[in-house]
């Protein structure tokens, strides 16, 4: 496609390829003049920045002509090369002082029309094949960087004449050797079989990768597999993309095939030939998902926000009431477990990242442990976030290895891969893991530097690299035997202090016998459970879906003064009373209260961390501390919702001022 754009324009009238350079010049005639620019490595088709090609939006070329727009739809393998050859014309005809011609500059397609025919999130099949198509999902693997050979040039021996035979991608960058001479000669053509390969010259490669890309496991039906389908990137998209990231790539579908074998059956794939490829990040995926697909831009993205700011407007005055609103949203089938849900809806928030200026990044995801007994509905929460989450993973720790975890090594031929694991695929969003406890012991040290760093380094094969996993962690597990509650953390999770002071919390489910509460929950299943969905009481799951989008890419809280001092004077008690469990009390515990802190104040829709969401990150976090605590030994699984959530925020907000000792704060 790159440079053999000027071969397959011999098939193209001249009034096609005047429209195609009309369109070109009338509407890309800055950024030809861009393209034009030398540049420091001005090596025959570097331009300014390194790049070779002019992205052109498919919505401008339907709305300009739409015979071309049908035209690279139906037969991009046609219409592709012919307006890189138009971009060659154009850039001669705008051609001034100070440019140069770039003849091997390409035209690449993008933004391409939302209809089901050519935007899909799952894996074209055959009836696509020789369509343009524009396919979102996450890259399992990337290969090595190749150099292709794009056609090779021959000389008759007969008539001394020279033709080009091009590379064909579909049988793997082959290149046949050519029966007869292909030289044009009319009538008098020459048709001798005599001839020899010239030496290959530079404009004859382009670098060459291959990717995996995957279906959106978020998107597809329950109980259906994800299936994968091959890239092939060329040119100055290649590296573009990583193991892990999100991307949506337009191209065009192939059969690609190996040279057949007598007595065995021929090997037939799906092959996607990219045009252009955009790499997505986690927040402008989850606004995108909130908004149903619009852009972050656009007016339904507007309108959301001006809905979610007239809520809060209307409950000013009942501030904790409009939250618990939110709160009870999260799972409804699921009867009380206030705290616990409070604190799965900040971790699903999470708080804000900052680097200093010598590139070190503190994480502003927050990471979750639930521990508690068998039928303390810990799986649901964790189902529950990963349908809420639009890059979710969730995996179970019965049979996952550190490299199913994390990343692993595929051979693929003569060559090694890396293919992401658990952790990498679910970059800018969250990974659920059930029964974390099941880890063996050595592959719970892989997790680590995932959870802290944010990051997995890999070193496998002979691939040194380092691929980012910036994801919240909701892991679920079960005690080791019966919970002592006079031992620590430690001993009965059996998990090392290392990894224990990763979570930001640790919530501890005691299935106690409460006659009380036993009643309350029997009564909810047989009687209540269709009033959890009321409309009129709880939010929908698209609007919360919604909000925690909005609220996660568009709000960046920071900290008041009278948060910061009862979040550094709740550290302070806690380094000094809490010997029995130290592997909780480290410096990471005052960043956990500071991500919580900033997480709540998103949820309350405020860019400013104020003094009710310090004392609500001082609450849960109390929720972890099984011994030696402010607030006394806390019942987390049997905690319902305040018939008068604001009142019983002030009772709660006066005791915790009292005792880390600043009860002028509340004034």
């Amino acid at each position: 496609m790159d440079d053999s754009a000027g071969d397959a324009a011999y098939g193209a009238d001249q009034d096609t390829l005047n429209a195609m350079q009309m369109f070109l010049e009338d509407h890309y005639a800055a950024a030809i003049h861009r393209l034009m620019l030398p540049s420091d490595d001005d090596d025959e088709g570097e331009g300014e920045g390194g790049s070779n090609s002019l992205l052109v939006d498919l919505h401008v070329l339907i709305e300009s002509n739409h015979e071309l727009g049908q035209g690279v739809l139906e037969k991009p393998s046609l219409y592709l090369p012919w307006l890189s050859q138009a971009l060659v014309q154009a850039q001669r005809r705008l051609l001034a002082p100070g440019l140069a011609v770039r003849e091997r500059a390409v035209v690449r397609v993008g933004n391409a029309p939302n209809t089901p025919l050519v935007v899909r999130t799952r894996v074209p099949g055959s009836l696509e094949a020789g369509r343009l198509v524009s396919f979102s999902g996450t890259v399992i693997r990337s290969g090595a960087v190749k150099m292709l050979e794009t056609h090779r040039t021959f000389e008759c021996g007969t008539c001394r004449g020279r033709f080009r035979v091009l590379a064909e991608i579909e049988q793997f960058g082959y290149i046949p050797k050519p029966t007869r001479c292909m030289v044009e000669g009319g009538e008098e053509a020459c048709r001798s079989t005599a001839f020899v390969p010239t030496s290959p010259d530079q404009s004859a490669c382009v670098d060459y990768q291959e990717i995996k890309v995957q279906e959106q496991a978020g998107r597809l039906a329950m109980g259906t597999i994800p299936r994968a389908i091959v890239v092939v990137l060329e040119g100055d998209i290649v590296d573009r993309a990583k193991s892990g990231d999100a991307v949506t790539v337009t191209g065009t579908v192939l059969y690609r095939w190996r040279a057949p074998v007598v007595g065995e059956r021929p090997d037939i794939s799906l092959l996607l030939r990219a045009s252009s490829v955009a790499v997505h990040s986690g927040e402008a995926q989850g606004l995108a998902g909130a908004s149903g697909g619009t852009a972050a831009g656009g007016a339904p993205g507007d309108e959301l926000m001006d809905a979610f700011g007239a809520f809060w407007a209307a409950h000013v005055r009942t501030p904790m009431q409009a939250r618990d609103q939110l709160v009870g949203a999260v799972c409804p089938r699921v009867y009380g477990l206030h705290r616990v849900k409070l604190a799965v809806l900040l971790v699903l928030l999470g708080g804000v990242a900052r680097a200093d200026a010598g590139g070190l990044r503190v994480r502003g995801e927050a990471h979750m442990l639930l521990v508690g007994d068998p039928g303390t509905a810990k799986s649901q929460f964790l189902k529950f976030a990963a349908r809420l989450v639009p890059r979710a993973v969730l995996t179970t720790g019965v049979g996952s290895t550190s490299a199913g975890l994390t990343v692993t090594a595929v051979r693929d031929g003569a060559e090694w891969q890396l293919e992401a694991g658990a952790l990498v695929l679910a970059d800018r969003g969250i990974c659920c893991i059930d029964e974390f406890g099941s880890i063996r012991e050595g592959d719970k040290a892989t997790v680590l530097e995932a959870m802290e760093q944010q990051s997995i380094s890999v070193a496998k094969a002979g691939i040194v690299c380092k691929l980012n996993a910036r994801c919240s962690v909701l892991a679920a597990m079960n005690p080791r035997g019966r919970y002592d509650t006079t031992a620590s953390l430690s001993v009965n999770t059996a998990l090392s202090s290392p990894l224990l002071s990763r979570f930001d919390l640790i919530m501890v489910l005691l299935d106690t016998r409460n006659d009380q509460w036993d009643m309350r929950v029997a009564e909810f299943l047989l009687e209540g459970a269709d009033l959890a969905e009321d409309a009129g009481a709880w939010w929908s799951f698209e609007r919360l879906q919604a909000y925690v989008g909005f609220a996660k890419a568009r709000l960046q809280p920071r900290a008041s003064s009278a948060s910061e001092r009862v979040l550094t004077r709740y550290y302070q008690i806690q380094r000094q009373r809490d010997p029995a469990a130290s592997a909780r009390t480290t410096i990471r515990l005052l960043e956990s209260l500071i991500r919580l802190a900033q997480a709540h104040a998103r949820l309350m829709f405020r860019d400013t961390v104020l003094l009710c969401d310090a004392v609500t990150a001082v609450v849960l976090m109390e929720s972890t501390m099984l011994t030696a605590s402010l607030l006394g030994s806390v019942d987390t699984l049997h905690t319902p919702f305040a018939d008068d959530p604001d009142k019983e925020y002030k009772e709660t907000e006066a005791l915790v001022l009292s005792r880390l000792g600043l009860e002028g704060l509340a004034e």
